[in-house]
């Protein structure tokens, strides 16, 4: 898997003016980390004497909960990127299973170039209502173009031609951004997660090295907790990154075959139109 690059494929933007929900989702879930790393992580059950102060109980699913809030005030940042990962992924799982439409891609794309093959354009059509989705979108309406202008007289050729190709990116510019939503947050998690963890580490170790450095004995309960700090945070900066880095590569291999469907059929129509318009 190769690391996302957060500046090398950001979705165009489809409006100016149109309301992106992202960032109240994202405050939200900031929200929702917080009230769980200070209401569920440091429940007092979780830790001896009740005190989060204290050291975590010795066993049960307390121990780990107790263990988790150990690792310091950045945890609720690294809950707040893993959250914001999967939440994500899982808009982006819902939002192209409904891209992809309402059954296989590979046979409409199969079926569609049959009926061109014949020149059945109303089939092509047919299918294209039927199957929805991005690339029955697309299809639609460059198979409408298709119909609207290969009779017209006022055109030759070439303008038909022309205007037919620009029906296609047209139409594929509308949907590709799409499809792409959201998907630079994925891709900017995959990175910063792993520098947050670090951040974390760098905190807790520093807190180790100061219980090391007190005159006389080290203070091991101080230097236990800075270790524990340190070792959360790396695990948590880690883990949150692990899981957007397969998520973008998952979603984009996604997209790049649902782009490439719709190459394929533009292709096969302007090839079709080219042959037979006059």
């Amino acid at each position: 898997m190769s690391t996302p690059n957060p500046t090398a494929k950001a979705p165009a933007k489809s409006g100016g003016n149109s309301f992106d929900p992202s960032f109240l989702i994202i405050v939200g879930l900031f929200a929702v980390a917080i009230i769980f790393y200070t209401f569920v992580l440091g429940n007092g059950a979780n830790f001896e004497g009740g005190d989060p102060e204290n050291h975590p109980v010795s066993e049960g699913i307390q121990k780990w909960l107790g263990t988790f809030h150990k690792g310091g005030v950045v945890v609720p940042i690294l809950i707040t990127c893993f959250l914001i990962v999967l939440t994500f992924s899982i808009e982006r799982f819902i939002s192209l299973a409904k891209a992809t439409g309402a059954g296989s891609v590979d046979s409409f794309v199969r079926r569609v170039k049959s009926h061109l093959a014949v020149d059945n354009i109303d089939a092509a059509l047919a299918e294209a209502d039927k199957q929805k989705g991005s690339v029955g979108n697309v299809i639609k309406q460059v198979l409408g173009r298709y119909k609207e202008i290969f009779n017209d007289n006022t055109m030759n050729r070439d303008q038909k031609v022309a205007s037919l190709h620009k029906e296609l990116e047209d139409a594929t510019s509308l949907e590709v951004p799409m499809l792409e939503k959201n998907l630079s947050i994925i891709a900017t998690l995959a990175s910063v997660s792993t520098l947050i963890g670090l951040l974390g580490t760098v905190l807790g170790m520093i807190k180790a090295f100061s219980a090391l450095a007190n005159a006389g004995a080290p203070d091991t309960a101080a230097l236990s907790t800075g270790i524990s700090e340190a070792l959360i945070n790396t695990a948590l900066g880690i883990g949150s990154s692990a899981l957007a880095i397969i998520s973008y590569n998952f979603f984009t291999g996604k997209i790049d075959g649902l782009t490439y469907n719709i190459d394929e059929i533009g292709f096969s129509i302007m090839q079709n139109f080219s042959s037979k318009a006059k």
